[in-house]
């Protein structure tokens, strides 16, 4: 730091000639009721849950959303019947119905034909 006791306010000077006075000017000073109500206002709009979001269930003293119950994984391909936990397999499995290794094998640079439900002889 500069041991001089000005420099603060020539840094502040440097920084509004360059970016303009918006750029120095506190934040706190341009703030009023009108502007505080309004932005409570949207954060509450923000953060509404839906009822399904809201249904919650305890778990061995964790909560989890109901919807996460309900939900199957698969985590074996029915293409090569190969379980994995790999999360890459997730999203090929979601996508797809197989894992990496069979999308790449089998479904890539041919999506259509897989979409319309083409699969390999076993």
């Amino acid at each position: 730091m500069s041991k001089d006791p000005n420099y603060a306010v020539k840094v502040e000077k440097a920084i509004a000639e360059k970016y303009g006075n918006e750029a120095v000017v506190n934040p706190k000073s341009q703030w009023d009721d009108d502007k505080e109500k309004e932005y409570l206002d949207e954060l509450k709009s923000n953060y509404r849950l839906d009822k399904a979001e809201a249904e919650k269930v305890d778990l061995d003293g964790v909560l989890i959303s109901k919807e996460l119950l309900n939900r199957e994984s698969e985590r074996s391909c029915p293409t090569c019947n190969t379980y994995s936990f790999k999360s890459v397999d997730d999203l090929y499995m979601t996508k797809f119905d197989c894992c990496l290794k069979c999308y790449i094998q089998h479904v890539e640079g041919r999506e259509e034909r897989w979409k319309k439900g083409w699969r390999p002889n076993k």
